[in-house]
């Protein structure tokens, strides 16, 4: 809705933009006062209004989407954000493996959540590695800032890194491919499925891209905000806008994980932030970026 209002108030609907704007904000202070759950966002409510994704459940107690997309939204307290990342990390990372979308999975719960519950324990959305949301959960702790968290995940979700022949054997599919998600309980664990066929893909690329190397492109504007490992010291991006090439460059001397201290266009500093209007000039441009 805020990114809706925004488009809204350039289009002149003045009347619209803050009626969404409003409503959006009324939904903040909702979730605030109704979806937290002590260290985490919870994920629902059932009909007859008991919680769902919360610490008193014996199912389904802590989600992955609630607690990305707390991040990703910019809706929720920063401090309960950060708290619900942490969360993420605690209870739905299987370090070298699996990242979860809910622990523990539906199997023998009173209340039906719906369509979800048709899987078996552990397989795809129940509970699975559901892989769209394991990404959101990379995005999210590259915007806290936490490059070399994101790292290791994104590592951990790389098909590629499947290679070694018992790890293949548990995979079954094709480990040069992402599989939409894979199989986090007995006798299925480490399963994977649907490759091909995945919007997962997607998200992977634009998560190296645009959150961890930090090139964005929005309405004719390059927006560089990198969130990489402290080890990188420097990395080069190509850009090519048209008829024009952009060179970047970034440079972590003091091995940092985000923060930019200076951008420069051809040897001038830029004093708009992390944010270059394109020019389609049929120029070589050099980019210097200098995290700190």
């Amino acid at each position: 809705m805020s990114e809706f209002a925004a488009l809204a108030a350039v289009r002149g609907e003045t009347e619209r933009a803050l009626r969404w704007r409003e409503q959006a904000e009324q939904l903040k202070v909702a979730v605030e006062a109704e979806g937290w759950d002590g260290a985490w966002y919870r994920r629902a409510d059932f009909d007859d209004g008991s919680a769902l994704g919360s610490a008193a459940n014996v199912e389904c107690r802590i989600d992955s989407i609630a607690q990305s997309w707390s991040v990703i939204s910019g809706a929720a307290d920063p401090e309960r954000a950060q708290q619900a990342m942490n969360s993420v990390r605690e209870y739905l990372v299987r370090y070298g493996d699996l990242v979860l979308l809910f622990i523990p999975p539906f199997n023998k719960t009173e209340r039906d959540p719906g369509y979800i519950k048709s899987y078996p324990p552990g397989v795809r959305e129940n509970g699975g590695q559901y892989t769209h949301a394991a990404i959101w959960s990379v995005i999210a702790f590259s915007l806290l800032g936490e490059g070399d968290q994101v790292m290791e995940l994104l590592r951990m979700l790389n098909p590629i890194n499947r290679r070694d022949p018992h790890r293949r054997l548990c995979l079954k599919v094709e480990p040069y491919v992402l599989a939409a998600d894979i199989y986090a309980e007995p006798p299925h664990l480490r399963r994977g499925g649907w490759t091909w066929f995945t919007g997962a893909s997607g998200w992977f690329y634009r998560a190296g891209v645009e959150w961890i190397l930090g090139l964005q492109i929005c309405a004719g504007k390059m927006v560089i905000d990198p969130c990489i490992p402290k080890t990188w010291r420097s990395y080069r991006i190509f850009y090519q806008h048209e008829n024009t090439r952009y060179e970047i460059t970034i440079e972590n001397p003091n091995g940092v994980e985000r923060g930019i201290s200076l951008i420069a266009v051809d040897g001038v500093s830029q004093l708009n932030g992390n944010t270059i209007t394109l020019q389609n000039d049929e120029r070589l441009h050099q980019v210097r970026v200098f995290l700190a």
